[in-house]
């Protein structure tokens, strides 16, 4: 589960996180102005991530498909997330081509999609489908895919006239993306 980080005693601006370096190859998102340390995650967390990641490049250019790249997103204060996947707008990646931080900030068109494979736990389930639900409809993402290992499902939601308006995957059903069209895995196939 991940914790807020105690030895920062302010909440930090969006520029303070960009700066911040505890000397360690920790990863932290931004949670209205609050450091909160990502645990590693697990195997199987990582199959599925790495198997998305492999179907997704099979139908976009394979540098719009990224882990690892954060993006800044509205919260009571400064919050900055880092999805498990994300895919790119032609925009976004000339934006973020050439920094020298993967970071999609408010001032740069949003991506197509991002990607959370679920962690367990009730607090990374809430955090899911909850606030990084709202924060990332905020930011007019087009699709934001939730992948659920514990159910063995995966909720689509689409943006479609200012909110998510969720799909919900299971068995042997092919996800029905807008982003990527021709994306052809089920969800027995993304969790099998």
């Amino acid at each position: 589960m991940s914790q807020p980080v105690s030895s920062v005693s302010t909440a930090l601006t969006f520029e303070e996180y960009l700066a911040y370096d505890d000397g360690t190859d920790t990863r932290y998102e931004l949670v209205d102005g609050v450091l909160v340390e990502m645990p590693p995650e697990s195997d199987d967390n990582l199959s599925i991530a790495r198997k998305l990641l492999l179907e997704l490049i099979q139908h976009l250019p394979p540098d719009w498909v990224v882990w690892g790249t954060e993006i800044e997103v509205t919260g009571r204060r400064a919050t900055c997330r880092i999805p498990d996947l994300l895919v790119h707008t032609e925009a976004s990646k000339a934006a973020v081509t050439g920094t020298t931080r993967a970071t999609i900030t408010r001032d740069i068109p949003p991506p197509a999609l991002v990607v959370e494979v679920v962690s367990p736990g009730q607090a990374n389930r809430e955090r899911d489908y909850r606030y990084k639900r709202t924060e990332y409809a905020a930011r007019g993402i087009a699709e934001y895919w939730i992948v659920d290992p514990e159910t063995r499902q995966v909720t689509l939601c689409l943006w479609v006239n200012g909110q998510y308006e969720d799909q919900v995957y299971s068995g042997t059903e092919p996800l029905q993306s807008t982003v990527v069209p021709g994306f052809g895995l089920t969800a027995e196939e993304i969790f099998g």
